[in-house]
């Protein structure tokens, strides 16, 4: 309700606060170690002007020189003394800082790869970039420096207030006249900054999508010639967080000046009144002094309260953004009890099966489809006809609204998700490489496997040739995704990939579509040996690569409209003669 507005931004920030503040349980004792150095360094910090005051004192009553020797050199040895507690403190803080920001950007980074194909589909890359980086690092300085730097001001808050009434409690009572003033400012300023540095984080990931997009596709930009229009979009970014920023800055200037100026106030009503003290002879010329540095001590904490705020609430938005992440849920997770596949020859059935990425449009209805272990089905249908998403419920890349899939008897969802994978090999049309060397990519699934396992793999996949030809051979690093490869070559090496797991399941999704018909003929020719045995689906445009099933499945608006040999729906089917005859399965020539 809208009435309900105003206090709720509040409460969920209190509860992204404490759930921050969980990241340090781990780390209670130097949490506790760092802010006992913290507090022991600004309690030398305050006796240093007790020191200089009795110093003064003593001057004025003609002391004894060897006595000021030993309290000089007791200010300068509480000066070291502090100097080494800051030391320790640091050190220990920074560690810590450095630890929950690994924790957390090692619990962010688990977290994304158990999410399941669902929430990619729905996320930017640069946003997720973001939270993995820009958000986790105010986090941390808050987190690792933050906190200590606010329990360093309470206690000298605290103790140089106590001390302050000590030596004169009229005196204190005009410096903490101001202090409600600056409570209310401070408070205002906490509600009316967390929105706009909340916007702020948003904004700079917005910059990171624009970034990453225009880098990752900077060959379709500069195909198309673009160059200059996503500059201007980067510079519509770049403007959103200049303006967003520029406005926290605004709230900044306000209210920071504030906070600066109201101690001030109370320091010159404090030298006013003291002044008077001293004249009327009730105040000594050391308690005088001694009481104005106290007071200066007091006005850096004061100071730096609007800073700490803006940080904390900077460090809030940050943690809002990484939360909504590791709040999501695993859509795709083991089922309590789910044990590994048992050895079996491959067989799989869709029953009853529904599915849609958004329940209301279902995109698959009432899918029944038995592959006998061994056989191989492919899935043809016009562009959204399902195929893809037919093939990728074997793995259960997704789950299903009804029905079941089954793999050997067992239902897909009581199984281990990496013991079923393990099981599938899946070849798609734009294969992914990783930035490292071919024997690196082609061994992804079995890390372990002997060079003889990989050279066999490349060699059924029609890659052995080409990979020799590298400058380093099977060592070679490839570019960012494969960049320095061709298309056919990166198809053959995920081909290779995938068949060095020894899959009991094949999924080629239009895995031969970017290699030329010559290439396409050998890499069927090593198809066809590897797929004796195994059961096989076959995603495929091209009649050369249909030839390799036992039969075809026709989709049609989400439904098997049709199943059999080429020549039996080429009779009975008029959705099939529809798509043959419109081209829509390509025949391809070698030549």
């Amino acid at each position: 309700m809208p009435a309900d507005e105003p206090t709720a931004a509040p409460r969920a920030a209190r509860h992204t606060f404490v759930r921050l503040l969980g990241f340090l349980r781990p780390y209670r004792t130097s949490l506790i170690v760092s802010s006992l150095l913290a507090i022991a360094s600004q309690i030398a910090g305050i006796l240093v002007p007790v020191l200089a005051g009795v110093v003064i004192n003593e001057l004025q009553g003609g002391a004894d020189t060897s006595v000021l020797a030993l309290e000089i050199a007791a200010i300068i040895g509480l000066g070291l003394v502090r100097g080494a507690l800051m030391y320790g403190r640091r050190t220990i803080s920074g560690r810590q800082a450095l630890a929950v920001e690994y924790d957390m950007r090692d619990e962010l980074y688990s977290h994304f790869l158990r999410l399941s194909f669902g929430f990619y589909d729905r996320s930017q890359t640069g946003q997720l970039m973001s939270r993995a980086t820009i958000d986790l690092q105010s986090v941390r300085f808050f987190l690792g420096y933050g906190l200590i730097f606010f329990a360093q001001h309470v206690v000298t808050v605290v103790a140089v207030t106590v001390v302050l009434f000590v030596y004169s409690w009229q005196l204190a009572l005009v410096a903490l006249s101001i202090t409600p003033a600056i409570v209310l400012i401070a408070y205002r300023y906490s509600r009316v900054s967390h929105p706009v540095l909340r916007d702020v984080q948003q904004k700079l990931a917005d910059v990171a999508i624009v970034a990453e997009e225009s880098i990752s596709g900077v060959h379709v930009v500069k195909s198309f010639s673009q160059e200059e229009r996503r500059a201007e979009t980067f510079t519509t970014a770049a403007d959103a967080v200049f303006v967003q920023t520029l406005a926290a800055n605004k709230q900044r200037a306000l209210y920071v000046p504030l906070l600066t100026f109201l101690p001030l106030v109370a320091q010159a009503l404090v030298l006013l009144a003291a002044g008077r003290m001293v004249i009327s002879g009730s105040l000594s010329t050391g308690a005088f002094f001694t009481f104005n540095l106290l007071l200066a001590m007091l006005v850096m904490p004061l100071r730096m309260l609007g800073m700490w705020i803006g940080q904390a609430q900077r460090a809030v938005g940050a943690g809002e953004r990484i939360f909504e992440i590791l709040d999501e849920p695993e859509e795709i997770a083991d089922r309590p009890g789910a044990d590994t596949l048992a050895p079996g020859p491959g067989r799989v059935v869709f029953e009853d099966v529904s599915f849609g990425y958004d329940a209301a449009r279902p995109v698959l209805e009432e899918i029944n489809l038995d592959i006998e272990a061994g056989h191989t089905v492919a899935l043809i249908g016009r562009t959204g006809a399902g195929k893809t998403t037919l093939a990728a419920l074997v793995p259960r890349f997704y789950d299903i609204q009804a029905g079941r899939v089954l793999v050997d008897g067992r239902d897909v969802r009581d199984v281990a998700r990496r013991s079923l994978r393990r099981e599938i090999g899946v070849i798609s049309q734009d294969p992914f490489l990783f930035s490292t060397s071919v024997r690196d990519n082609i061994a992804l699934g079995m890390p372990d496997a002997p060079h003889e396992a990989i050279e066999a793999a490349a060699r059924a996949a029609q890659a052995h040739e080409f990979i020799l030809e590298l400058p380093q051979g099977y060592d070679t690093v490839v570019g960012e995704r494969g960049i320095t490869l061709s298309g056919g070559q990166r198809q053959r090496i995920a081909i290779a990939r995938a068949l060095l797991i020894d899959p009991r399941i094949l999924i080629l999704d239009d895995a031969t579509a970017s290699v030329d018909a010559t290439t396409e003929a050998r890499i069927r020719s090593g198809l066809r040996e590897v797929m004796k045995g195994r059961t096989t689906i076959i995603i495929a445009h091209r009649l050369s690569t249909i030839a390799l099933a036992d039969e075809i499945a026709v989709l049609d608006h989400g439904r098997i409209a049709a199943r059999g040999t080429q020549a039996e729906l080429l009779e009975e089917s008029a959705v099939f003669r529809e798509i043959h005859e419109h081209g829509l399965l390509q025949q391809v020539v070698a030549g």
